[in-house]
């Protein structure tokens, strides 16, 4: 029998999570509460949940003195709360899916609805979320005046379109997969996604060759898996326009709820005008990213557009940030970490030295030498972002559900 692997240093500092300080509240009521930030593999669907939680006062991570959490740790804290919350309720399905939440969940939402979600396997996950009183939203959905609106009725949620797709790429033996367009061209793959009638009276004078055996209902299927191939194409980020205002205007001032994005969840805060300073009201979403935890000013993001371009890191008074650190805003957390992971590092060891005036004169020089070394990595993550932005419209691909970097439900 083979000897199990020894962790590495990568997963066992994935099992515990540091602390950091901020503050929330109204605003003129605000208090200290610490939140829980995530590395590499984090479970980000529990650690919302938690944030959530610890932001409304639900559960309360002591001693004060405490700078890190485990699972195990928080999923007592939870599981405690959930027993308060529900005593005459049956939460088994809530308590058995908690472990799996290290692993991940199965998140399928519906385009139609910020709101709704399809339950997968037992349902246990959407019920974690309701007996904790948390909101599960997302904003990818489909503007019900688009093309592509009239066939994701038919296909309404990710696992539908995804099962559409894969259907029909089995009849066309292959060929839907790879490539863009393999039976119309775009003008008539855009007048037969607009209805069934006319997506399935479109024939095989309106096709190529290939596709002259297909039935009129394998016809009306390809019209339809185009316009859901190009859908999720365009929404990678898992975000439209259409979803974030529709987060905007139904979401109430104050809330805290979890929002699905981008294959990761997220504690989403809408800001009111009576609560906003510095940058306004809008929609936040707490920066929970291990890079930022001695980085006081940076505690919320502004959701503004759908790809995150125009992000905006702001402190608990929605102030924007200065932090000093450099500003990341418009990076993804992925390429921010990593930039700042030997860095971190190189701070601590240093820390851990003698305190000499030698010592602090060298760490002076050596924080300037990484600040400019920093600067370039910014603007390479930048050019990179951009060639992948380029290289995926190239050559797009069905949207993935699970990110390999952030476990999410």
């Amino acid at each position: 029998m083979s000897e199990p692997e020894a962790p590495t240093i990568q997963s066992s500092a994935a099992e515990v999570w540091g602390l950091k300080e901020i503050r929330y509240g109204p605003k003129d009521d605000k208090k200290t509460y610490k939140v829980i930030t995530q590395n590499f593999n984090g479970p980000c669907s529990f650690i919302a949940i938690c944030n959530i939680l610890i932001l409304r006062g639900d559960i309360v991570i002591e001693p004060r003195e405490r700078k890190s959490v485990s699972y195990e740790f928080l999923s007592q804290l939870v599981a405690e709360s959930l027993l308060l919350r529900s005593p005459e309720v049956d939460i088994s399905d809530a308590l058995s899916i908690m472990p799996l939440t290290q692993r991940g969940m199965d998140l399928n939402p519906v385009f139609t609805s910020p709101t709704a979600f399809r339950p997968g396997g037992s349902g246990g996950e959407l019920k974690l979320f309701q007996h904790v009183g948390i909101k599960l939203v997302h904003g990818w959905l489909v503007d019900p005046g688009s093309q592509e609106a009239t066939a994701l009725e038919r296909s309404p949620d990710y696992d539908a379109a995804a099962a559409l797709i894969a259907e029909v790429d089995h009849f066309t033996h292959g060929q839907f997969v790879v490539e863009e367009n393999p039976f119309e061209d775009e003008g008539e793959a855009q007048a037969n996604a607009a209805s069934p009638s006319s997506s399935s009276s479109a024939g095989p004078s309106s096709s190529s060759g290939a596709a002259a055996g297909l039935s009129q209902e394998q016809q009306g299927k390809v019209a339809d898996a185009i316009a859901v191939r190009e859908f999720l194409q365009h929404t990678q980020s898992q975000l439209t326009y259409h979803g974030l205002f529709q987060l905007a205007s139904t979401l109430e001032p104050g809330e805290l709820v979890a929002l699905f994005r981008n294959s990761h969840l997220s504690v989403l805060l809408k800001v009111g005008e009576d609560s906003a300073e510095g940058v306004g009201a809008g929609l936040y979403t707490l920066v929970t990213d291990q890079v930022f935890i001695k980085e006081p000013s940076v505690v919320w993001e502004r959701l503004e557009d759908v790809d995150g371009g125009w992000s905006t890191f702001v402190d608990s008074e929605f102030v924007r940030a200065s932090p000093a650190g450099g500003d990341f805003a418009g990076q993804t957390a992925e390429d921010t970490l990593r930039a700042m992971e030997v860095l971190e590092q190189q701070f601590q060891d240093m820390d851990m030295g003698d305190a000499s005036a030698d010592h602090e004169l060298a760490r002076q020089l050596q924080a300037e030498e990484e600040y400019h070394a920093r600067q370039a990595q910014e603007a390479y993550l930048k050019k990179q972002k951009r060639l992948n932005s380029m290289r995926a419209e190239a050559q797009p691909k069905p949207q993935k559900k699970k990110s390999r970097d952030c476990i999410v439900m």
